[in-house]
């Protein structure tokens, strides 16, 4: 686009994310509300771009939204020490660890599944057997006879 006004759907197009995201981050305040044209349309400027790139960056990263809101909190303000940013990266790097961990005894657990599968009929499934519930017998109901 030629002028410093930018529509929604030209940002949605330059930063692969959805109108309706778009609209969210700024009723959520992490979006400045652009300015209005004569006919009501929102009119954005580079400033949005660059922030919604920001944001959309750090989304793929896996950053919640408050993290960002804090994130952007300190862009805003490009004079303070980094230790803060470093902060919330390395909370969240110890997150995607705890992630991976958990993904990784995951895996394990599906592989033992697996690995006891003797391919014979359903009603003799390892698996099945595995995910289903113990049966209760009436004595363990609670139920008296």
């Amino acid at each position: 686009m030629g002028t410093d006004v930018l529509t929604i759907g030209y940002l949605a197009r330059e930063t692969a994310t959805k109108v309706e995201t778009i609209r969210f981050y700024e009723k959520t305040g992490l979006l400045p509300a652009p300015a209005r044209t004569s006919g009501n349309y929102r009119a954005y400027g580079t400033e949005h771009l660059n922030r919604l790139s920001f944001i959309r960056r750090a989304r793929d990263l896996g950053f919640s939204i408050e993290q960002i809101r804090a994130l952007l909190g300190l862009a805003d303000s490009k004079e303070q020490p980094c230790e803060a940013v470093d902060a919330i990266a390395q909370e969240h790097l110890e997150a995607v660890d705890r992630k991976i961990r958990d993904l990784k005894a995951l895996r394990r657990e599906l592989d033992r599944m697996i690995g006891q599968c003797r391919h014979g009929t359903v009603a003799e499934c390892r698996i099945i057997e595995t995910l289903s519930p113990p049966r209760m017998h009436a004595s363990n109901t609670g139920r008296r006879a």
